[in-house]
């Protein structure tokens, strides 16, 4: 994780961030008292960051100016003419925007053309309001829906979303009739739920062989490295062409039979964290044992939810913790039983994996569960016990 640059490079970015303003800058809205206690954490803030393993001197080492966030607001007035040439400004601007209004009513935004109704916060949820849109079909469609206007919107929304769903179906009823089984439905084949052991006495039982199909569809799947993982979204899984590939599958709308073109499969229906806060770390464990038999098989392993952004990820970061040593080769858990992990130690895993998966965004609920998971296997371990499905996670809360 290193960068690989030369001395000299360093020293000559040490020289030249030397004369740059590195005091805190804050937007108007921020009272002295909070902005007092945000300055008391930046030397906090910058060990850690420092601590996780990102490639901090790559990054400076291409910076000629010195990074300055700027604030927009519903209330930021920006008048284009007046704004100076970037080449004038000692700072490079990182713009952060905010969708939400600073009072808690719904406010109106109207134009000569269109009345929207905009609900503060709605940015942070947009399954709540997307409407089955994720962000791929929202760009291919973009100006479609923009251009309809309020009034069509939904609509047209509605459409597009039933036109996937259907070019979708269509893609898995090519696919041989494969039944695929959920965790509950697995309790009289090796499983007890409840409070005893969730691991298969044999999960090579559980898993869906399928056939091999080629596909020349563009996809975007990100392998971590050279530990013949990677992270995906299902639709994109749906057009990989891997040899000695297997997937794992989390994505509760998304059937296993879909996947035609690798070795084995295993679905685990994983809801997101705002639906069942309990999902992903009741899910981890079979999770972990369907990985370990990939490696030992020396097969490549692709894990994939709905947007390859979340629960992929945080799965992914499970696996790796569990079964990899800290150079990142396959050890089966020797070096993670080794010793009792910490959130730093998460953290620099997970800085790993977004160092090869650069859209990932996992919440911090299912981070949470990965780490209470993670701690109860060690416990559980070194106390000579299993695992336990269904323990509450009320310890990890801090």
């Amino acid at each position: 994780m290193d960068s690989n640059l030369s001395l000299d490079d360093i020293e000559k970015a040490r020289h030249i961030s030397a004369d740059w303003d590195c005091s805190l800058h804050l937007p108007l809205w921020v009272s002295n008292i909070e902005g007092a206690s945000i300055e008391n954490q930046l030397e906090d803030w910058t060990r850690k960051l420092e601590e996780c393993g990102a490639d901090i001197d790559l990054v400076a080492s291409v910076m000629k100016k010195p990074l300055r966030p700027l604030w927009i607001s519903q209330k930021t007035v920006i008048w284009l003419n007046e704004v100076p040439d970037y080449d004038s400004w000692d700072f490079t601007p990182f713009i952060l925007v905010s969708a939400s209004a600073s009072h808690g009513f719904i406010q109106q935004r109207r134009t000569s053309e269109f009345s929207w109704h905009y609900i503060p916060g709605a940015g942070d949820d947009e399954e709540s309001w997307a409407r089955g849109l994720h962000p791929r079909l929202f760009w291919k469609h973009a100006y479609d829906v923009i251009d309809l206007g309020p009034s069509m919107c939904n609509q047209k929304v509605s459409e597009i979303v039933e036109k996937e769903r259907v070019y979708l179906s269509q893609r898995c009823s090519a696919s041989p009739q494969v039944t695929v089984r959920t965790q509950k439905e697995l309790a009289n084949d090796g499983f007890v739920s409840g409070s005893e052991s969730c691991v298969p006495v044999e999960i090579e039982h559980l898993v869906t062989y399928v056939s091999t199909k080629s596909s020349n569809d563009e996809c975007f799947i990100y392998w971590i490295g050279s530990t013949n993982l990677a992270v995906g979204s299902s639709i994109d899984a749906l057009n990989l062409r891997v040899d000695a590939c297997c997937i794992l599958n989390c994505d509760p709308n998304f059937m296993s039979s879909c996947f035609t073109t690798y070795d084995s499969c295993l679905h685990l229906p994983i809801m997101s964290s705002k639906l069942d806060r309990f999902s992903l770390m009741n899910s981890l464990s079979l999770a972990v044992r369907f990985a370990e038999l990939s490696m030992k098989r020396e097969k490549k392993l692709l894990i994939c939810c709905h947007d390859g952004e979340d629960i992929s990820i945080c799965v992914c970061l499970a696996i790796f913790a569990r079964l990899f040593d800290e150079e990142g080769y396959f050890d089966g858990g020797k070096a993670s039983m080794s010793t009792s992990i910490t959130k730093l130690d998460l953290r620099r895993q997970l800085v790993f994996i977004c160092k090869f998966a650069i859209k990932a965004r996992p919440s911090r609920g299912n981070l949470k569960q990965v780490f209470g998971f993670l701690s109860r296997e060690r416990r559980f371990i070194c106390s000579g016990a299993s695992s336990v499905s269904g323990e509450s996670t009320s310890e990890f809360k801090n």
